[in-house]
């Protein structure tokens, strides 16, 4: 694991505001671990006192619903922050962050955290907009599931990891999902969403190839959602 001042991801968080000093003593105070594909970062009703900075990898949030199903809340993707609402909050963790690839994770302490609140104001104020910007995303997120049907919503889910993930060279999904999880993002039945994608291949919206999701044509897509 490379020290702090020298790892590029922390340019795509509220870390970018940090000196070099300041990143300094998080490299003297953090925590590094390699998480495998499966296994969970934290989990819901944690008490995780601090923040983890994804510096490679893909987790999955999730929320266990009242059936025991899991709802995928959002994917968080490398550069990324995590546990920063309930850190302030002093509150456990209300969602499960779960490795759905390998991934590379270094922990910050809550103490030297809120240092930094009390030492440097950009630092403070791009946390809170991190976190306004949960809150938009999840009042969209409300409004879709209550207002879209589940066909609208499958092929919005596809168009976000389209333009998230980006494909491979064949055009398919450049994000290894599988159709239970895709699913938890589009809040429906696992036979559902497999129902619907078989509809959207007869249509020539996507293309089935195994486990691949290719796409040929984002704006049919775009159109669905």
């Amino acid at each position: 694991m490379s020290k702090c001042e020298q790892c590029i991801v922390r340019e795509f968080s509220s870390l970018k505001a940090l000196n070099k000093e300041e990143l300094l003593k998080i490299a003297d105070c953090k925590s590094s671990y390699i998480i495998k594909k499966g296994e969970p970062i934290f989990t819901e009703g944690e008490n995780v006192n601090g923040i983890f900075c994804i510096k490679d990898g893909v987790c999955k949030l999730t929320k266990l619903s009242a059936n025991g199903n899991d709802q995928i809340v959002k994917l968080i993707t490398k550069g990324e922050l995590l546990g920063q609402r309930s850190m302030i909050s002093e509150e456990p963790v209300n969602l499960s962050a779960i490795a759905i690839e390998d991934m590379e994770v270094c922990f910050i302490p809550k103490t030297e955290i809120m240092g930094l609140f009390k030492q440097n104001n950009q630092f403070s104020m791009n946390v809170m907009k991190a976190i306004c910007g949960d809150l938009k995303d999840a009042d969209e997120h409300l409004v879709t599931m209550a207002q879209k049907s589940v066909k609208q919503r499958l092929a919005e889910t596809l168009v976000y990891l389209l333009d998230t993930f980006g494909i491979n060279p064949d055009k398919s999904l450049n994000i290894k999902l599988s159709r239970e999880e895709i699913a938890g993002m589009v809040g429906t039945a696992t036979e559902s969403c497999i129902r619907l994608l078989s509809e959207f291949n007869k249509l020539g919206v996507v293309e089935l190839s195994g486990k691949k999701i290719i796409i040929p044509d984002r704006n049919k897509l775009l159109k669905l959602s």
